[in-house]
């Protein structure tokens, strides 16, 4: 298939406390595509989990109430002849939506833990971005860490926190993460152990799991993009501003409440950093990529003292797909679209086979009940 002609869904939205900032990223995207004069379709995940076909030229503000006007009820069907399919009438008939390619734009669980992913190859539907295990890894910050640090690439020490956690190795302040979960949604500084096992009841963003490493505030925020398609390519460096307030990390709100998504937050871009360490962190993030299986375009962020610099995290799917960080080398919003499609076809997320399964153990099994005996 020529990618060119590929037709296109951009999914966006989904039951995630990133849903918000998934509805600004997915209609940049259908908003870009549409004027490139490609096929394209908007599929709106709703917050309690419907789909819905909705038109392309919808602003932000028409999704504050919830699935917007005009919305056409979808669903999805996995298996033969899986895909996006318009419910049946009187008759129970249903139709298929004719798609090539779906351009993942969720972000958070479950748009990019894998069980999107998971669902789409089930259907058997090419996508954009992480793989369920590329996706399951960036979104489980204590197997990240454990990756990373395997790998002997630099990181800040992580622990897993429980309701009987007494000691992680490290002393405080702490900061307390969701195990699970993207962006700055659920995070708490705290002073000490005592404190940290604490949020864990009272912050619901920490019910699926948490964990605690140590407070530095001596350190930045340094995040750079990844694009895999036509090849590995990395971006300039940023260094993400905190709000006037001057809070303890990068907040939610300092990421995203511009209104257009991470595209508008304050930025130093290029980051303004000494000597080697633009290269150190842009050959780290390469490193990360391949170490994680990155697949389209994700964001690696990373910490910084000025001189020295730890990994952090991946994202995935990040906010309006890191698009505003290709300023070097420069690479428009529709040609990062173009390849994410194109990677999509020509390097498919693996399909499930039952190759092997040839009968021969069912054969000789026996009888099941003499096995119960």
């Amino acid at each position: 298939m020529n990618a060119a002609d590929a037709r296109i869904a951009v999914v966006f939205g989904g039951p995630s406390p990133e849903h918000d900032v998934s509805v600004l990223t997915g209609l940049q995207a259908v908003r870009e595509l549409a004027r490139r004069g490609r096929d394209v379709t908007a599929l709106y995940w709703s917050k309690t989990g419907g789909w819905q076909r909705v038109p392309g030229d919808l602003e932000a503000g028409d999704f504050v109430q919830g699935v917007p006007r005009g919305a056409e009820p979808l669903r999805l069907v996995v298996g033969d002849e899986g895909g996006f399919v318009v419910a049946g009438g009187r008759l129970g008939r249903q139709r298929a939506v004719p798609l090539d390619v779906v351009v993942v734009c969720c972000h958070g669980a479950p748009g990019e833990d894998g069980t999107l992913q998971g669902a789409l190859d089930l259907a058997g539907l090419a996508y954009t971005g992480p793989d369920v295990a590329g996706a399951a890894l960036g979104m489980d910050k204590l197997a990240f860490s454990g990756v990373v640090a395997a790998a002997g690439l630099p990181c800040l020490q992580r622990h897993i926190l429980g309701a009987h956690t007494t000691s992680v190795g490290f002393e405080g302040p702490y900061i307390v993460k969701p195990r699970f979960g993207g962006s700055s949604i659920g995070i708490d500084v705290v002073a000490d152990l005592v404190t940290a096992v604490a949020r864990l009841r009272a912050n619901p963003h920490l019910r699926r799991g948490a964990v605690v490493e140590p407070y530095r505030p001596d350190l930045f925020d340094c995040n750079v993009a990844v694009r895999t398609w036509p090849e590995l390519a990395v971006s300039a460096v940023e260094r993400p501003l905190r709000s006037a307030s001057g809070g303890e990390i990068l907040g939610y709100l300092d990421k995203y409440a511009g209104g257009e998504g991470m595209v508008s937050a304050p930025r130093e871009l290029p980051a303004k950093l000494v000597g080697a360490l633009t290269d150190r962190i842009r050959d780290l993030a390469g490193a990360v990529a391949g170490l994680c299986g990155t697949r389209g375009v994700a964001r690696v962020d990373f910490l910084c003292d000025g001189s020295d610099v730890w990994v952090n995290e991946i994202n995935t799917v990040p906010g309006s797909l890191a698009r505003y960080l290709w300023v070097d080398p420069p690479v428009a919003f529709g040609d990062l679209l173009d390849g994410l499609v194109a990677e999509a076809i020509e390097r498919p997320t693996g399909r499930h086979s039952a190759t092997g399964a040839d009968g021969i153990v069912l054969r000789g099994a026996g009888s099941i009940a003499a096995k119960l005996a």
